[in-house]
């Protein structure tokens, strides 16, 4: 068991630094295309609730946006 931790430590086969920045560059692109994504569905949802509230609709009648 000594044995086995005393080898982990002096081990240098784990990842460099230019692994993990390119494992943080593919992460943050992810992070910033889902933003984008979300922001555009914020922004569709809050425009179409504005709408509904400038001219709400008829008393009975069905839309698919409000």
């Amino acid at each position: 068991m000594i044995k086995f931790a005393t080898s982990f430590l002096r081990d240098d086969n784990g990842a460099s630094a230019a692994e993990y920045a390119l494992i943080l560059a593919i992460v943050g692109t992810g992070i910033a295309i889902a933003a984008v994504n979300l922001g555009g569905s914020i922004t569709t949802a809050m425009n179409e609730a504005g709408d509904c509230i400038e001219s709400p609709p008829a008393a009975g009648a069905t839309t698919a946006n409000c």
